[in-house]
């Protein structure tokens, strides 16, 4: 929701709309493989969503260079950005730990 406020009178639609669409599909590739009936497909979908996430860090550097979104700001939310990467790195390796246990 920061990140809406933070481009609600951006005038650049353009760069604007990509922005918003790779941070809101980062949770939606996520509840969509929850959905799906096997953990590679979840996992899947953690990949895309993880994706997602590295594709918004680069609008957000770009955004801050141009002037879009102020450094601080931008630095603020590409922390985050990698944050959710590495939790979504995390809980996709889980999988495989799991699997690997199953399989001794």
């Amino acid at each position: 929701m920061n990140l809406y406020k933070e481009l609600k009178s951006c005038k650049d639609f353009s760069l604007k709309e990509h922005i918003l669409r790779s941070a809101i599909s980062i949770p939606s590739n996520i509840a969509e493989g929850s959905e799906r009936n096997s953990k590679a497909d979840y996992k899947r979908f953690l990949s895309i969503a993880s994706g997602s996430a590295a594709e918004l860090r680069t609008q957000l550097y770009i955004a801050s260079e141009v002037g879009i979104i102020g450094f601080e700001k931008a630095d603020e939310f590409i922390k985050e950005a990698k944050s959710i990467s590495k939790m979504l790195q995390s809980f996709g390796d889980s999988f495989d730990s799991q699997n690997k246990a199953v399989k001794l």
